[in-house]
């Protein structure tokens, strides 16, 4: 008989309550914890714990605490991550990260969901569907991305964004819902810098 973290990790319904998966929930909860109370300058520390606390990692990458996440072990992140504060992670199934990706302040992620009917919600059941986002992705603040999304490359996420629909990559999206607004275009390349010396 599958325990319930291998339902979780074979996205079946399972009981989020179960002896392990508390017991694993409290260990990033403490790593977590850790993290966000270091002073800011003890970057390696920080780094180390997370080191420990993720899945899988690249050689450069930089949270600016807090940071809170359900696992850890289902988070994996590329070259050149970068999230700003307080970002939460609940990677109950597996979170894939890409490279050079930079998330704003506040941007939640979420793997895990729970039945619509009230008895089965009522009885601790709950799924996890996997998140990927691409490489070169810029996440604006206070998005989330809700579970089983995925977001294609070199996309650009408005800020206050609700994702419910798969992104495909180039484009810029935003809105709650959030949709494709416009493809990303080589002016949009050179909009920043155009008229500035730099």
């Amino acid at each position: 008989m599958a325990s319930e973290k291998e339902k979780m990790l074979s996205q079946k319904p399972y009981i989020a309550s179960d002896p392990e998966l508390s017991k694993e929930r409290i260990r990033a909860q403490k790593a977590c914890f850790q993290i966000n109370s270091l002073t800011p300058d003890l970057v390696e520390e920080r780094n180390t714990i997370l080191k420990d606390l993720l899945g899988s990692f690249k050689e450069n990458f930089y949270f600016e605490p807090p940071f809170h996440c359900d696992y850890g072990y289902n988070i994996s992140i590329g070259e050149n991550f970068y999230s700003n504060y307080n970002c939460v992670i609940l990677d109950c199934a597996e979170v894939k990260i890409g490279d050079n990706v930079m998330l704003a302040p506040n941007v939640s992620i979420f793997t895990a969901g729970h039945p619509i009917d009230a008895e089965k919600r009522n009885q601790g059941w709950e799924y996890a569907i996997p998140v990927a986002i691409g490489n070169n992705v810029w996440i604006g603040g206070n998005v989330v991305i809700n579970p089983g999304i995925k977001i294609g490359d070199n996309c650009v996420i408005g800020s206050g964004s609700v994702l419910t629909k798969d992104i495909p990559s180039n484009v810029l999206a935003a809105g709650n819902p959030c949709k494709v607004i416009r493809e990303i275009t080589e002016e949009d390349k050179k909009y920043y810098f155009k008229n500035r010396k730099f």
